[in-house]
């Protein structure tokens, strides 16, 4: 172990300084952050591309761009959204900075692989950035891609697949960093049952990410080969199947769910017990409901096809397997509501995100029970119910995991803490803005208003000019928090001591903000993660 007093700031480790040090660094510390940056800045511009989708659906008809252009602002907010933030946010940035010290390692098993994986994901975003401006124009088929329609359209759909496929292959290359970390890194007497469940989170992601992800490199690459090479592969006219385009598609895209969500899991449960001075109510049970969410979560891909003419046995087993996923989950949102059960709460802003979660999570989560019954899936499939669903998971699942993360784990690498009463107004302002956006979703969607659309009857307008405000109120809780996180790493007052929050994870007894190898002594392996006696905040 290093015993070098020097934070992680001030030593690289490859004798560069400046821009040059970090971008040469294998440091965990460094790669996480520098993920975290650059995933946070194509967030705000997400951010920008929703609120402009929904103000054009402010009112019926043209408000502020034509319909072509409406196609590709939203194919353009769903694939920065999903490939280039929320995928690699917690895993990749939160991953990265938290994971090898929890387990007691220096860093991560494979660091130079680890920067590759970052110069991949650097590489993909580029280039994703590069189709907006060459070829037809920016793509507009939606972040899905689907076919026939990828093949036709004249707009830079090739630059575009390439694209999500470098994106792909650094995910894939991270979820075997952290299984190879996770399974040959670990202190001496840091056992399995003494693994945080953050880590155990990212143990069951990177599984996901090394055996789902190849199936959409696989398919995006044919997608290319079809519009570049003319060969028939989806396209009905070459005797093509585009059923097959789905079945390949969700068969990465759903379990790329969990990739999302599992993270935010772990994040929450790592908090919960903070905040709530009480170790973790069903430790194993969580952590063995991260792998059977895994699991059975790459099992049910189909449900996003029962009105493409499947069979009804098919419909059936699909739908079974749909609400068997969902027992893993509820038994996260027992275990964490029986932990804040009669236990001595304090309300800091990193537990009111993982509160925030827990709801909107729920929501998100009982919603889906609706769109895996096959009888009531076919009347919202394809409408704002399906889109407002989504949100709620992903959104309030992992936009709420990452803020949760980032407000309980920052000030320990930054040294400094943000203002906490800020950061709860900001909290509530978000909460508020998120359901006046989203929950009329669901009404318009069952009413009827088919999602994707550029112009609608005058009957959704109400719901639309609801959720519109309440993007509004969502953009300035949004403003508020990055200011006071921004503020706080900056300028913040000096976190004193190694421990503020009175955690009993490993990466709370390294020095604040922790050297180059993490530890300045042998990590202490004896105490369990959520064993909270003797462990007090540092003042």
């Amino acid at each position: 172990m290093s015993n070098s007093t020097l934070s992680f700031w001030e030593e690289t480790g490859n004798g560069r300084t400046g821009i040059m040090g970090w971008l040469t660094s294998t440091d965990h510390k460094r790669i996480g952050l520098m993920y975290l940056y650059i995933l946070l800045a194509m967030f705000i511009v997400g951010v920008f591309l929703g609120l402009a989708i929904r103000l054009e659906l402010i009112a019926p008809g043209r408000t502020i761009m034509d319909a072509q252009t409406y196609n590709t602002v939203f194919t353009l907010h769903g694939v920065i959204m999903i490939f280039i933030v929320v995928i690699p946010s917690i895993p990749a940035a939160i991953g990265n900075l938290v994971l090898p010290i929890q387990l007691g390692a220096e860093d991560v098993a494979f660091p130079r692989l680890n920067l590759f994986s970052w110069y991949l994901y650097v590489g993909g975003t580029l280039l994703a950035l590069v189709s907006l401006f060459t070829g037809g124009g920016t793509p507009d088929t939606g972040w899905t891609f689907y076919v026939p329609f990828s093949e036709f359209t004249t707009t830079n759909v090739s630059v575009a697949v390439i694209a999500v496929f470098i994106l792909g292959f650094s995910s894939i290359l991270t979820g075997l960093n952290f299984i190879t970390t996770i399974h040959r890194l670990r202190a001496p007497d840091m056992t399995w049952t003494k693994i945080p469940l953050f880590t155990w989170s990212l143990y069951a992601t990177g599984w996901i990410q090394v055996l789902a992800t190849p199936v959409l490199g696989i398919t995006v690459l044919l997608i290319f080969a079809e519009r570049v090479l003319g060969v028939g592969l989806f396209d009905p006219n070459k005797g093509g199947d585009p059923i097959l385009y789905q079945h390949l598609f969700w068969i990465y895209s759903h379990p790329a769910v969990y990739i999302m969500i599992l993270p935010a899991m772990g994040v929450v449960s790592d908090i919960i017990p903070v905040f709530a001075r009480k170790p973790i109510f069903g430790y194993k049970t969580i952590a063995f409901s991260s792998l059977m969410i895994a699991f059975a979560g790459s099992l049910v891909w189909a449900h996003h096809m029962f009105t493409s003419g499947m069979s009804d046995t098919a419909v059936l087993i699909f739908s079974l397997l749909t609400f068997i996923v969902a027992i893993p989950s509820a038994i996260k949102v027992f275990n964490w509501t029986a932990t804040l059960y009669k236990g001595s709460i304090s309300v800091e802003p990193p537990l009111l995100y993982a509160l925030g979660f827990i709801f909107l999570f729920s929501v998100g989560g009982l919603t889906g029970l609706i769109l895996g019954s096959a009888g009531t899936d076919i009347h919202v499939h394809d409408t704002y119910f399906v889109v407002s669903h989504f949100h709620y998971v992903i959104f309030g699942g992992t936009g709420f995991g990452l803020f949760a993360a980032m407000h309980f784990w920052l000030p320990k690498y930054y040294g400094r803490m943000y203002d906490k009463t800020l950061s709860k107004v900001a909290f509530y302002i978000l909460f508020v803005g998120f359901n006046l956006l989203y929950f009329p979703l669901f009404i318009i969607g069952l009413q009827g208003m088919p999602r994707r659309y550029y112009d609608y009857l005058p009957q959704y307008q109400d719901g639309h000019i609801i959720s519109t405000v309440g993007s509004w109120v969502l953009a300035l809780g949004l403003a508020i928090m990055f200011y006071n996180l921004i503020k706080g790493c900056l300028k913040g007052e000096k976190v004193n001591g190694r421990n503020p929050w009175g955690a009993a994870t490993l990466e709370w007894t390294t020095p604040t903000p922790p050297p180059l190898l993490n530890f300045d002594r042998e990590p202490d392996t004896s105490r369990k993660p959520y064993d909270f006696k003797g462990v007090t905040p540092d003042e």
